[in-house]
């Protein structure tokens, strides 16, 4: 029988940033009551989620690890609280042009080789880091928006992994860490 599961690929922050922004979507829960977004540890997309056929995993892992292995680590810092609307809050992403190549270039390669479907989102790529929406009270969100401001989480990060996150029981799970190798291509 084929099982369909579904996966994304993002930047997963280690260490003491994942812990920060992780403790600021425990505290908006706590004060604000939404929750939603500890449904995925801190991230930034890179393929939004997409169903893949469960047997075929290690294939989908191999080739994700080929095309991502060819590629320089690269750089960025999280800083500044911005929003989608009064629907998402997040923490903003500084990235060079080399983070937009890499994306473009990875989405035409899950369409071309994956045969995955690219959404909307996937071609009006913005790079950013939620910690709210979904479940925002309207009445609270520019709360939260302040809140989220006034902890002024910042980092710098070096990009040396992408994971492929898979959803289980309601909830999304680093699953696989795949290494950006410091091959062939510099997008730089």
């Amino acid at each position: 029988m084929k099982v369909m599961q579904k996966y994304f690929l993002a930047i997963v922050p280690e260490g003491e940033l994942q812990e920060r922004v992780r403790k600021l979507k425990l505290d908006i829960k706590d004060r604000y009551q939404a929750k939603y977004a500890l449904k995925s540890p801190a991230h930034i997309t890179l393929k939004m989620p997409f169903v893949y056929n469960q047997a075929k995993e290690e294939k989908l892992i191999e080739k994700l690890e080929g095309f991502i292995g060819a590629y320089e680590p690269m750089t960025l810092t999280i800083q500044g609280v911005k929003t989608f609307g009064d629907r998402v809050i997040y923490l903003g992403v500084e990235a060079g042009e080399n983070l937009y190549v890499f994306q473009k270039e990875l989405r035409t390669f899950c369409k071309r080789e994956l045969n995955l479907v690219e959404e909307l989102s996937d071609r009006n790529y913005h790079p950013h880091m939620t910690v709210a929406f979904k479940d925002i009270k309207k009445p609270q969100f520019q709360n939260i928006v302040q809140f989220s401001s006034d902890l002024n989480v910042y980092g710098e990060m070096e990009i040396s992994e992408i994971w492929l996150l898979k959803r289980l029981n309601s909830r999304w799970f680093l699953y696989k860490e795949i290494k950006v190798g410091g091959g062939l291509k510099s997008v730089s």
